[in-house]
């Protein structure tokens, strides 16, 4: 959620700035605004709206070779252009970009800006005025910024401009990401390398309630105390060329049609000499030193740990319990004697899980992270990472990282059974190159799912999926991408759970998908939908080859039982992608959402 750019060199910033904003959209945001600082002082320019519109109002006519950007989705005020950052201090000196939460802002302002006279409703607002406070008081700017943020409570990634020196951005961060970028005769800052990638390929990472000094010949890293920090630079493990869409009209599309790519990416980075699938031997052994995994993550990544539960049971015989993150930070449930933890995040930045792992650590519990993104907040802090390897995903509704997560899942499982040596009759390697195979087949039907999305979803108000074992699992999933870019109201079931309420709402004409993956429960998921077609429901029914019916509306290709999830989600994704394109809707930016999700 959110996005910061800044940068400070020897050019006119305007472009780099706006385009570091676009790259950045995928983030989720409600406004957009720069400032450049010149000879003539602070230039701001903030919109409502999305990038486009505020190029619309940026003067062409304005430079600066020192700016600062932001993205902002909405958590105090409503999105509009005086809530939109940048915000700046009452005299005008100061300006500031925020992102996350202030949590005791409201005491801050009783105790310091009861004077004040506040132009906006939000939090960030009440760090520039406090920043100003202090230096009115008689503090150098240095200080009275890290003065600022010792009293603040929450997250926050800062970037600050003084219009009295344009030699210098303040930049600091907690549990927000950013980073500094390292260029030559410049540096710029940024919340995901992405969005510099255009100028630079070097970052500085930063840690928690660290402050920074940016200039353009040279960047300096302090403790909130003013204690030196002496850090080297990585390179970003990413292309410009990664996170275009190319031909396709949306990312989302894209990143749908990558999967087959991406398992058999997963399939190389994961597969020894011998053609089997391993992972580092020394987190084979935290695993085997377990006695119960407790899976930890939000949204579509908490769907593939669903998932992920049934193979570390099935194949690994190993307990395991999923939870939500949101919940799990404060309720945390009576633990085994032996627990680890699993953290699943697409980005590595999801605030939720970050809080979780925080308190796992307090406990001194050991933890994995399963991530797409190396040098994340829970890779770094985890004791472990495992990558998905499936490249940049820009579309806010998740696809090709939830695939990888469940492949990964397989190959982690799959690798703690041989370890136990326990017999399967599996060679995963061998079933994911099946795997990836059949995406493709099902890639090559997409045009049967827009017609599937026309006929059952062009005048819905809300649907069902329902299905029973790791199909269930996949249709909470379905039913989340449906809701999130379509704004369908819909909702996944146990199959056998219709009779015990959710059944009342089944009216006339009412979609209902089913899946029927699994053969020991295709009966009785089948009689579910009798039971829905019995009140006049509108069915739909994806099967797999050998177990299809009659009627069956499509027939996935055949894959091993225990994968199907990876095969019978993409059809649910193409549906959900091509009623939300029927529907007039922003596929790859859906409205209040966001895809890095860094606030709480």
């Amino acid at each position: 959620m959110c996005g910061i750019v800044g940068y400070i060199g020897n050019q006119d910033c305007k472009e780099i700035l706006l385009k570091g904003l676009e790259k950045l959209e995928y983030r989720g945001y409600d406004s957009a605004g720069i400032a450049l600082l010149n000879h003539d002082g602070v230039h701001v320019f903030k919109e409502k709206g999305r990038i486009a519109d505020l190029r619309s109002i940026v003067d062409e006519e304005i430079h600066g070779e020192i700016g600062i950007g932001h993205t902002r989705w909405a958590t105090h005020g409503k999105p509009s252009k005086m809530n939109a950052h940048p915000h700046q201090s009452t005299s005008g000196r100061f300006t500031i970009v925020h992102n996350g939460v202030i949590e005791n802002y409201e005491h801050l302002k009783q105790q310091f800006l009861q004077n004040v006279s506040l132009k906006s409703d939000t939090d960030t607002e009440v760090i520039v005025q406090m920043i100003e406070h202090f230096v009115a008081e008689g503090m150098d700017v240095q200080t009275a910024f890290r003065e600022t943020l010792k009293r603040l409570k929450g997250s926050y990634a800062l970037a600050l401009l003084d219009k009295e020196n344009d030699k210098v951005i303040y930049v600091a961060k907690n549990k927000s990401p950013l980073l500094v970028g390292i260029g030559s005769g410049f540096n710029v800052i940024a919340s995901d390398a992405m969005a510099m990638l255009q100028v630079t390929k070097q970052f500085l990472e930063l840690m928690d309630q660290e402050t920074v000094v940016v200039t353009k010949e040279w960047v300096e890293i302090f403790n909130l105390d003013g204690e030196k920090i002496e850090r080297a630079p990585f390179t970003a493990q990413l292309d410009a060329s990664d996170i275009e869409k190319g031909t396709y009209p949306h990312y989302m599309l894209k990143e749908i049609e990558e999967q087959p790519f991406v398992i058999r990416k997963i399939i190389q980075q994961y597969q020894d000499e011998d053609g089997n699938v391993t992972i580092d031997p020394s987190i084979v052994s935290e695993f085997n030193q377990a006695d119960r995994l407790y899976i930890v993550a939000a949204g579509t990544s908490y769907h593939a740990g669903l998932v992920g539960k049934q193979y570390f049971e099935k194949l690994a015989q190993i307990p395991t319990e999923v939870h939500l993150a949101s919940e799990f930070v404060y309720n945390i449930p009576l633990l085994s004697k032996k627990p680890l933890f699993i953290f699943i995040s697409q980005s590595g930045e999801t605030a939720d899980s970050r809080a979780a792992l925080v308190e796992v650590k307090k406990l001194g519990y050991k933890s994995v992270t399963i991530t797409n993104v190396p040098d994340s907040t829970l890779s770094r802090e985890a004791d472990y990472t495992l990558l998905l390897h499936a490249g940049p995903e820009i579309a806010v509704a998740s696809t090709k990282a939830y695939t990888a997560q469940i492949a990964v899942l397989a190959i982690v499982a799959d690798v703690l059974r041989k370890s136990k040596g326990i017999e399967k009759d599996i060679d995963l390697a061998h079933e994911l190159a099946i795997v990836a195979n059949a995406m493709e087949e099902i890639c090559d039907s997409k045009d049967e799912f827009e017609t599937i999305a026309s006929d059952y979803l062009s005048f819905a108000r809300n649907a069902f999926f329902i299905g029973r074992t790791l199909d269930y699992a996949v249709c909470l999933e379905g039913a989340l991408k449906l809701k999130e870019i379509s704004y369908i109201q819909a909702e996944g079931f146990a199959g056998g759970e219709l009779k015990h309420g959710p059944i009342a709402l089944i009216e006339d004409g009412t979609p209902v998908i089913a899946l029927a993956t699994q053969e020991n429960v295709n009966l009785n998921i089948r009689g579910n939908v009798k039971e829905v077609v019995a009140r006049d429901a509108y069915s739909c029914i994806i099967s797999m080859e050998g177990l299809e019916m009659s009627g069956d509306r499509f027939i996935l290709p055949a894959v091993h039982e225990l994968l199907t999830p990876l095969i019978s989600v993409v059809p649910l994704q193409y549906i959900s992608y091509y009623a939300a394109l029927h529907r007039g809707c922003d596929v790859d930016k859906p409205r209040n959402l966001a895809k890095s999700v860094t606030v709480e």
